[in-house]
């Protein structure tokens, strides 16, 4: 199964594909980056004018991506309350293009805040971006995010298996569901700790 993890955002998108064989621990990164969308040109333009641009940016390189990976599943970071107004409607209208892309393309499509992504990493809802980032170096080894949104998005990706496939968890999202899934308190870091006790 291969899985597309998507960290949204309306001036810096993380993505990342991943590959989860049929014994669940076996995990591939594939791809993981991530896209700009405030280029030197559209940051001269207003507001208003340059996201139909940074929106049609996300289309069309998100498209590539699935149509080169072939995914089967998405998993994207649900949508928050934000106290800016301009910037969750922007934030929305990203996410909307990226839930159309996946319907469009057949993907099981999964949504998960970002203190379950956090849980089922770290054990712990509230870990901070950096401690996720290094768990994820441990469990699949050393990467060069080009940013926080990139990690973010192999997080999510990450969660998605752990959360729809691990038995160390209790429920899992299906399959155009929100992914509202907790795991069993300590699993991940359970797995970490076992990891670096084989080294």
């Amino acid at each position: 199964m291969r899985i597309l993890g998507i960290d949204p955002g309306s001036r810096n998108l993380g993505y990342a594909v991943i590959e989860v064989g049929a014994n669940r621990s076996d995990v591939k990164i594939i791809e993981h980056g991530t896209l700009r969308l405030m280029t030197s040109d559209l940051a001269k333009l207003a507001p208003d004018e340059s996201m139909p641009l940074r929106l049609r940016e996300v289309f069309c390189t998100l498209r590539e991506i699935i149509e080169m990976h072939k995914p089967t599943a998405l998993s994207v970071e649900r949508a928050f309350f934000a106290k800016n107004v301009n910037s969750a409607m922007k934030l929305g209208q990203v996410r909307g293009v990226i839930l159309v892309l996946g319907a469009l393309h057949g993907m099981t499509i999964h949504e998960y805040s970002a203190t379950e992504v956090k849980r089922a990493i770290t054990g712990h809802g509230g870990a901070e971006k950096e401690s996720v980032a290094k768990i994820l170096q441990i469990l699949l080894g050393r990467q060069d995010f080009q940013s926080a949104d990139a990690s973010d998005a192999l997080a999510l990706a990450l969660a998605h298996s752990l959360l729809s496939h691990s038995p160390l968890v209790a429920g899992h999202g299906k399959g155009g569901g929100t992914g509202r899934s907790k795991t069993k308190r300590g699993s991940m870091a359970e797995a970490v700790a076992h990891r670096v006790g084989k080294r």
